[in-house]
């Protein structure tokens, strides 16, 4: 999650000990603090929320208050239990804080692991109904507010992807850049290590790019320094306009004049260290290079000191709108529309978006945020039996992968509902996916192409080899990971984590595994009452899947040649008998999985948690995709152009 908050003040990037002068110089410039840009007061158009806020004040005080303190209370106080602290929830109900411990007890009550079944007092189902019902109210107490801003660094893709765009290098160079660890799906954090990578990586991109001493100068080096200068050439006057050229490209902004004389007192100290004028300004370039405003996306200047909540200046929204659809910076177009401040309006920022949406590189938006959501991620490394499974070679996997990100895409591009990533015709394949399908239609060769399905229990997320292999054991399904992947990763349901302690299937008494089915050991947790109820949740979902196998292939039977029972009834009552009919079922939650999307969609672009106010805001987006059938280009506009995008908090 991008939870780690990293100011310039912290951005202290080591440059060794067997550097000259001027690089020990470098290192105290290079940590210039970042300034932020004045901007009008925030004109959103103002919410009649009054009528909301006060049922939201009345349901809290006379339904939240009393079954909390009758039914939890005793249990999540000041020293909570299982992470949740209600006391404190009660106390200040609408702050961002407390949204986290609302929600765990939302998941908790409504799967009935609290209260517990010893507890004095059960409430009923419809108690646990309206009890999820009233907490949703509760998001009208929290002041409209955009949230928290986050400084968000570029990603290893982004990064590699930036020094491409801007200086033609091969994004190759970021190599050595460890990839990231994400919790959630995002990032923001820096390490001493990535400091001094990128500090090498800076040197590398300068090395390449400016030609040694008595070599004419090549092409790119004369676009970024100009011609050499002449005798009666003003050196300082010169190096200073460079320095503009230089960082209005790599800051995405144009600098200030604070920043500029920085990066010209940097071209000094190579003067002074006996540099020539190449020289001095490569490593004023390097300075820029290895600068948070080229690693973070930051604001461009300082802010009305008065101002609670301002609109994201226009150099910034062009950099967090290029980031987020082709994890790159911004092209001339975007550029050129902030530098005439034009990008802000609403309208210009709509066909913006649809522009960029319909341009090859917006398959970044699968690599960035859908492989994310899909948890496809890491299917690369993952690992599987190789006596099991051989055919899990470099290339299936790869293929795979592939195969998710141009359905993803087709989506996109096509402006399809959402409800196609569950229900589809079509999906995308070459030979050794189409084997691993068992297509009788010919598919040779490595090359990806469009197929239509034929078999209903194919098509979408949920028949896909990817999300199948990546939702199981290395030798086995796993028809829990399988629910909570379908409950939290298609249907944006919250699933409580599981109880300390609990071993998984293979370390428990193996005694009682003789003779039992999957699904009979995987039922054997119904019978544990600290597992029961989640696992009447899960356990049906994945149950429905089991005729794929851990790779994604179709099976009748398992490996010991038992038919596979894919029947199970949801908690509604619902009943299915196959992988096809499961899906018709989740078809019906059309909007449940299009406002999952939503969400998650705006806590990547906005780099954090949703929260307090933000909720409200979906609510609202909600109400427009819907008219629109849930279209998922509509759902990536209606983020972008949505309050919590183009606005930022200016005090915390």
């Amino acid at each position: 999650m991008r939870t780690a908050y990293l100011h310039d003040k912290q951005f202290r990037p080591s440059l060794g000990t067997n550097f000259s002068p001027a690089h020990t110089m470098l290192r105290l410039a290079i940590g210039v603090g970042l300034v932020l840009s004045l901007v009008s007061l925030c004109r959103a158009e103002p919410m009649s929320e009054e009528a909301l806020r006060a049922d939201a004040q009345k349901t809290f005080k006379e339904k939240v208050g009393p079954f909390v303190k009758k039914y939890c209370i005793s249990c999540h106080n000041t020293r909570p239990e299982a992470g949740i602290n209600l006391q404190s929830a009660l106390s200040t109900p609408g702050a961002t804080s407390s949204s986290i411990h609302w929600k765990k007890s939302v998941a908790n009550v409504k799967v009935h692991d609290m209260p517990p079944e010893y507890a004095d007092e059960i409430p009923s189902e419809e108690q646990r109904r309206q009890f999820v019902e009233w907490i949703g109210k509760l998001k009208f107490l929290a002041p409209r507010d955009p949230g928290p801003f986050v400084l968000r660094r570029l990603s290893k893709v982004e990064y590699a992807n930036t020094l491409h765009d801007l200086y033609g290098v091969s994004p190759s160079i970021t190599a050595s850049l460890p990839d990231e660890v994400v919790g959630e799906g995002y990032l923001n954090s820096i390490s001493p290590l990535q400091s001094e990578l990128f500090l090498t990586i800076a040197n590398q991109v300068v090395d390449q790019i400016v030609a040694p001493e008595g070599d004419p100068p090549t092409d790119v080096q004369k676009r970024l320094f100009g011609e050499l200068p002449t005798k009666d050439t003003d050196l300082r006057a010169a190096a200073r306009e460079v320095a503009r050229s230089l960082a209005r490209d790599a800051y995405r902004r144009p600098p200030t004049d604070t920043e500029l004389d920085v990066l010209v007192s940097i071209f000094d100290l190579g003067h002074e260290n006996k540099l020539n004028y190449t020289e001095s300004l490569s490593l004023m370039w390097k300075a820029i290079l290895v600068s948070p405003q080229f690693l973070f996306i930051t604001p461009a200047s300082e802010v009305d000191s008065k101002a609670e909540v301002v609109p994201l200046d226009d150099f910034q929204l062009a950099s967090r709108l290029s980031y987020l659809l082709w994890s790159a910076p911004p092209d001339a177009t975007l550029a050129a529309l902030a530098d005439n401040g034009q990008l802000h309006k609403p309208e210009v920022l709509r066909a913006q978006v649809e522009r960029m949406l319909q341009h090859e590189r917006s398959r970044a938006l699968f690599d960035g945020f859908g492989a994310q959501w899909l948890r496809v991620g890491e299917l690369k490394n993952q690992t599987f039996d190789p006596e099991l499974f051989p055919q899990m070679s470099p290339a299936l996997r790869d293929a795979m992968i592939e195969e998710a990100r141009l359905f993803f895409q087709s989506i996109v591009h096509d402006n399809q509902s959402v409800l196609r990533f569950v229900d589809s015709d079509y999906t995308f394949v070459n030979e050794p996916l189409a084997e691993l399908y068992g297509l009788q239609q010919a598919v040779t060769g490595p090359k990806m192409r469009r197929i239509k399905l034929d078999n209903a229990n194919r098509g979408g997320i949920l028949g896909m080899p990817a999300t199948l292999a990546s939702t199981s054991f290395p030798n086995r399904t796993s028809p829990v990971r399988r629910g909570v992947w379908v409950l939290e990763q298609v249907l944006g349901e919250r699933v409580p984590p599981p109880p300390p302690n609990v071993p998984e299937l293979e370390d428990q008494e193996q005694k009682s595994f003789e003779g039992l089915t999957l699904r009979q050991r995987t039922e054997l947790h119904q019978s544990e009452a600290t597992c029961a109820n989640c696992h009447k949740v899960l356990d049906p979902i994945g149950f429905g899947l089991e005729n794929f196998d851990a790779i994604g292939r179709w099976r009748n039977k398992n490996n010991t040649g038992i038919a596979i029972d894919s029947a199970g009834t949801l908690p509604t009552g619902e009943s299915f008998s196959n992988p096809a009919e499961l899906k018709e079922l989740l078809a019906t939650r059309e909007g449940d999985m299009a406002r999952n999307v939503t969400e998650r969609l705006m806590a990547y672009a906005l780099g954090r948690q949703l929260e307090g106010y933000d909720e409200v805001v979906i609510d609202q987006l909600m109400v427009k995709i819907a008219e629109d059938d849930y279209k998922m280009s509509t759902i990536i506009r209606e983020v972008i152009t949505s309050y919590l995008f183009t606005h930022r908090r200016v005090k915390e």
